[in-house]
């Protein structure tokens, strides 16, 4: 099968680029912005569509990489081409909208929603380590199946999910992702009011994130857990909380929560978090 991109952002160039180094027929691009297909086209060797009509005729399978805002708008423009789109396999890489986004449509298509957990953030580099990205997948029965095994070939692990659980599953991937850059930027700003500036705040918390994340990747939560709230620490854990307030106390309060689960597991229950369950009430 061949598959066409409507979208030439990072994610069109960056899924583009991996299919066509894998062996997938990547047939070419169409957007809004001529020169962005073209770009794209040349980065992916493949072809700059004049219009959507071209491209629809041209592939089997269709990917909208466009903002999430317009997935359903895209949608309905291809509903009402003047080409058939029946039969057609089309697919967004939205992490939030699932495949139901297509089910308005008066054509005939199987959708899909196939989202790589992955940042893509650059359109020339990001394919290079692409592989690494887990792939989930959900949408109509019929060819999920050839869609998951494509991805598998491609050198990814695959989860097929139920479109009803994309939005809590997407909200997991931001836990781990983008509100660790919102914690990691509120340690900053606490650090620059015990006399650090910004440059001097990151050199120091750097090794410290950096140890922490590598330990995570390699032992687990559990096995990587330190600190305080690990050790049932009450009366460091009380001066903590006498010093924070407003957000970063609400913060501090509630992901420490989460770790006196995990450091329960860790020592089978043998230690009495009670008193640290107290101070950590909100």
């Amino acid at each position: 099968m061949k598959v066409g991109f409507i979208g030439a952002g990072k994610m069109g160039f960056t899924l583009g680029k991996h299919m066509t180094d894998h062996g997938i027929r990547v047939g070419g691009y169409y957007s809004r912005t001529k020169e962005s297909a073209m770009k794209a086209a040349e980065f992916t060797n493949s072809h700059c569509y004049d219009s959507l009509s071209e491209l629809v005729n041209g592939n089997d399978i269709i990917f909208l990489t466009v903002p999430d805002g317009q997935i359903a708008v895209m949608a309905n423009e291809l509903d009402r081409l003047d080409v058939s789109v029946d039969e057609k396999i089309i697919c967004h890489t939205s992490g939030a909208s699932s495949s139901q986004v297509f089910s308005g449509m008066d054509s005939h298509v199987y959708g899909y929603s196939i989202h790589p957990i992955y940042a893509v953030s650059s359109k020339t580099e990001s394919y290079i380590n692409f592989n690494q990205a887990y792939i989930t997948i959900e949408g109509h029965e019929k060819h999920i199946q050839m869609i998951a095994d494509m991805f598998i070939k491609l050198g990814h692990q695959v989860k097929i999910i139920s479109p009803d659980d994309k939005v809590k599953y997407h909200s997991a991937a931001v836990f781990a992702s983008n509100l660790v850059i919102g914690l990691y930027h509120k340690s900053v700003k606490l650090m620059t009011e015990c006399g650090f500036d910004e440059i001097e705040a990151e050199e120091a918390l750097k090794p410290l994130f950096e140890n922490n994340a590598n330990n995570l990747i390699n032992k687990g939560c559990t096995d990587a857990l330190t600190g305080p709230v690990e050790r049932c620490d009450t009366e460091t854990v009380r001066k903590h909380v006498e010093v924070l307030e407003g957000d970063e106390l609400a913060v501090y309060k509630l992901l420490s929560k989460e770790l006196v689960e995990i450091a329960d597991l860790k020592h089978n229950k043998s230690y009495d978090y009670d008193e640290m369950n107290g101070l950590l009430e909100l």
